[in-house]
């Protein structure tokens, strides 16, 4: 069965998530057609980070995914906390900040901005910046240090493989701050490159690897369509931080 949907005129546009209302997409990433089919999203992630994320806290997510865990964490931090999403991508971000709207969620502020190691411009390839600058449309590039944010508890990486960079423009905001840094790893030697970059700031890490698929999922769907898959996750804390995750294994 199909998550609950509102319907405008006889046609579908709105979905009922765990969360909120997200607005109907094509069904051709696996985000929205987890939101399609389960009005959630990879649901174990937002298990883990649960016990971390706190009424008044401020967090970075990196990849806005139609603002699937921005609506929670808009929940979780609460009135007095803030939600800074950065989405690149034109149309995503467009999306993004829909969902947003509909949800009323005066706590989460969007950027659409590439999240690297300096500030400038450059054009967007198949969701990265291009290495030649002359294909896909131009966007904005910052480093996280440029946003000027007032506290941060909590950055999380949505897009794999791009870690390096952000922490490269992130010294001061994370010297400040030391921020809990959840990420989805990019392939083999990207992930220890950026568990190495992770040792190197002063951060203990541990492996997560959440299913995408949920059998207690918002919809009741029985049906899996994501069998067997999971993220290659890492959630790392500051070492003075004297955090344990004794279920997962530390690398």
């Amino acid at each position: 069965m199909d998550t609950p949907a509102l319907s405008l005129d006889g046609v579908q546009r709105l979905w009922k998530s765990r969360y909120g209302i997200t607005a109907s997409v094509s069904l051709d990433s696996l985000v929205a057609r987890s939101l399609h089919n389960y009005g959630e999203w990879v649901e174990q992630e937002l298990d883990l980070l649960s016990g971390l994320v706190q009424d008044g806290h401020s967090v970075l997510e990196f990849g806005g995914e139609y603002g699937a865990h921005a609506l929670w964490l808009s929940r979780t931090v609460g009135e007095k906390g803030q939600v800074h999403v950065a989405e690149p991508r034109r149309l995503e971000f467009q999306q993004l900040c829909a969902n947003v709207a509909l949800n009323g969620l005066v706590n989460v502020h969007t950027h659409s901005v590439w999240l690297g190691r300096e500030t400038a411009t450059t054009r967007l390839l198949d969701a990265r910046p291009s290495r030649n600058g002359n294909d896909g449309e131009r966007v904005r590039c910052a480093s996280v240090d440029s946003l000027g944010l007032d506290a941060l508890n909590l950055i999380k990486v949505n897009l794999p493989g791009t870690l390096v960079a952000l922490l490269q423009g992130a010294d001061e905001t994370v010297r400040r701050f030391r921020p809990t840094i959840y990420v989805r790893l990019g392939g083999i030697e990207q992930a220890a490159a950026e568990v190495k970059a992770l040792k190197d700031a002063g951060y203990r890490c541990w492996s997560h690897l959440p299913y995408l698929y949920s059998a207690d999922n918002h919809a009741g769907n029985s049906d899996n369509q994501f069998p067997g898959m999971v993220h290659q996750n890492v959630i790392a804390a500051p070492i003075e931080a004297r955090l344990e995750f004794d279920r997962l294994r530390e690398i």
